[in-house]
C-alpha cells in the first residue's frame, strides 16, 4: 500500500519513507511543477523589485577604503549600479559576525562577474577600516569592503542602532518596530555574539541586509534593501543545504568562522 505522497510505506534506517525508482521519479515529477511555479513566482517578485521608485540620496556621505576616503557614489567604480552588503562588524567587535562571515565567503567569486556586468560590490560596515583589512587579511577575502564610521550611513538604512535606541526600545528593522530590550538582559551574550568577541549589546547594536544602488547623471537612487530572511537568497550555503537529503537539519547556531573549524 502507498500513501498519497506515493510512498510505499517503509522507511530508512533514518526513519525516511523509501521507495522504489519509479515511485521516487512520479513524486519527483509532482515536486518539479512545485518547483517551476516557485521559479515563476520569484521572476515575477524579482520584476516587481525592479519597479520600485528609485529615491534619489541627498546625504552626503563619506567612507574609509583601502584607496582613501570616498564617497557613495564613488564606490560604484565607474560602473551604474552597487549593491552593499551591511556587514555586521562595528567598532566594539574583535570578529564578523558568523552569519555575515558565511554569506561574504562567496562573494570573492562572483564579485567580478558582477563588476564586469556593470554591478560594484562592496560591503560596508562601521568598524574602522584598520580594522576591516585585519579581519579581510585574517579571513583570506579580496572583495571590496568600506568603513561607515564617521557617517550615519548603517543607521540611515537601518542596520546599526544607538545605545539610547537599544535602551528605549524603539529600533526598526526589517520595516517593522523591533525592540530588543529583552535580548539586551540575557545573562550571557548569545553565540554568535561570543564568536564576534563582544558582548550581547554591542553585539545587538548592528544588523544585517543589503542595499541597491543607481548612478545616473551624477545623481546616486536608492533602489533597493532587504534584511533578516531577505538575505536567504545571498546565503549559497543554504541554497545548497535545502538541497540536501536533510535539509538545513538545525536546531541552533552550528557554522563558525571558516578558519576556526
Amino acid at each position: 500500500m502507498t500513501d498519497q505522497a506515493g510512498h510505499t510505506g517503509q522507511k530508512s534506517a533514518a526513519g525516511h519513507p523509501t521507495g522504489s525508482r519509479q515511485e521516487w521519479l512520479a513524486a519527483r515529477l509532482r515536486l518539479l511543477e512545485s518547483e517551476k511555479e516557485l521559479t515563476r513566482r520569484s521572476d515575477e517578485v524579482a520584476r516587481l523589485r525592479r519597479q520600485l521608485p528609485w529615491v534619489p540620496v541627498e546625504k552626503e556621505y563619506r567612507f574609509s577604503t583601502d584607496g582613501g576616503e570616498a564617497s557613495l557614489a564613488d564606490l560604484f567604480g565607474g560602473r551604474s549600479q552597487l549593491l552593499v552588503y551591511h556587514f555586521m562588524l562595528g567598532p566594539g567587535y574583535e570578529s564578523g559576525c558568523p552569519s555575515c562571515s558565511a554569506i561574504a565567503d562567496g562573494f570573492n567569486g562572483f564579485a567580478v562577474h558582477l563588476e564586469n556586468h556593470d554591478v560594484g560590490l562592496v560591503a560596508v560596515s562601521r568598524a574602522r577600516i584598520d580594522q576591516i583589512q585585519a579581519y579581510k587579511r585574517r579571513m583570506g577575502w579580496t572583495f571590496r569592503w568600506a568603513s561607515s564610521h564617521s557617517s550615519d550611513f548603517n543607521y540611515d538604512f537601518n542596520t546599526s542602532f544607538t545605545e539610547e535606541q537599544q535602551r528605549s526600545g524603539s529600533t526598526q528593522y526589517n520595516y517593522a518596530p523591533r525592540d530588543m530590550r529583552a535580548a539586551l538582559e540575557a545573562a550571557q551574550p548569545g553565540p554568535h555574539a561570543a564568536m564576534a568577541g563582544t558582548d550581547q549589546a554591542t553585539f545587538l547594536r548592528e544588523a544585517p541586509g543589503m542595499s541597491a544602488f543607481a548612478l545616473q547623471d551624477g545623481t546616486v537612487y536608492h533602489t533597493y534593501s532587504t534584511y533578516a530572511r531577505g538575505l536567504d537568497a545571498l546565503w549559497g550555503m543554504y541554497q545548497w543545504l535545502d538541497r540536501a537529503p536533510l535539509g538545513r537539519n538545525e536546531d541552533g547556531p552550528w557554522f563558525r568562522h571558516h578558519d576556526r573549524y
